[in-house]
């Protein structure tokens, strides 16, 4: 029976020793994927003052402990609630592209931590469009829509790089408004349509009604023409009379003669 006991502490021991030498091992270093850059926090020291690049580092096991951070371009996904300059509720879809600088990822692990986009981002997205929003009316935040993006962007780049986050570029994926703003917008764009399909037809109405015109001062001058005609030379009634006379224009009266007929001509 004790023969069994020590044999049965001597495994213990020997798991336990292999254990701690496995976890001395596998604690003794660590890999950065590539396209991220590594701190290291010691217990007794705090983060120390120097980044890692991608591949294979030491650190000591237990005391140490790895952090690795992107520095590729990430996309981040903000909401923000924020009121017009005419006091209409806009909510606003913002998805902002942006990396770490690369220099800073130490200082921006040790004062800001690995939830640097709640900290920092989210709130500065929703500060920078309440600003933004609060400039313009509702109904510009639509018709200026690349003007607004351009200026949230600059006072949002402005504001990260301070904490250690190049802005490469945002989207405005969506402007909401309260459903009576919608059902307003949507009024005033039909109302828009029918007036211009007013003002079309309008303009349908004047030019034929200006054609007619065209027309009744044609005849006009072909009356005085050839009243003109008939009172220089009685032989023009005899040209026309020869001629294919349609008969449409309106009868003219030329000194003692009608048009279409002879002068004190009896019946032919």
């Amino acid at each position: 029976m004790e023969i069994e006991t020590k044999s049965a502490i001597k495994v213990i021991i020997l798991v336990g020793a292999l254990f701690i030498l496995l976890l001395t091992i596998f604690g003794s270093f660590f890999v950065v994927p590539a396209g991220h850059e590594g701190v290291v926090f010691n217990t007794f020291n705090g983060v120390k003052p120097t980044t890692y690049g991608e591949g294979i580092h030491l650190k000591l096991p237990l005391f140490e402990t790895a952090y690795d951070f992107e520095v590729r371009t990430r996309v981040f996904n903000s909401d923000a609630s924020a009121a017009s300059k005419d006091l209409q509720v806009v909510s606003t879809k913002v998805a902002v592209n942006y990396h770490l600088k690369k220099e800073s990822v130490f200082s921006l692990f040790k004062n800001i931590g690995v939830d640097y986009e709640e900290r920092i981002i989210t709130p500065s997205v929703q500060e920078v469009v309440k600003a933004t929003t609060a400039k313009y009316l509702a109904e510009e935040l639509i018709t200026k829509r690349e003007l607004v993006k351009e200026q949230i962007k600059v006072a949002l780049k402005e504001r990260l790089s301070i904490y250690y986050i190049d802005l490469d570029d945002i989207s405005i994926t969506n402007f909401d408004f309260s459903e009576e703003f919608n059902d307003a917008i949507e009024k005033k764009v039909t109302a828009e349509q029918n007036a211009l399909r007013e003002q079309n037809n309008l303009k349908v109405v004047e030019f034929q009604t200006q054609q007619k015109i065209v027309e009744a001062k044609g005849q006009s001058e072909a009356i005085r023409i050839i009243n003109e005609e008939l009172q220089k030379s009685p032989q023009y009634v005899q040209y026309l009379t020869v001629q294919k006379w349609d008969g449409k224009v309106p009868m003219a009266v030329g000194g003692n003669s009608i048009f279409g007929f002879f002068p004190n001509s009896s019946t032919h």
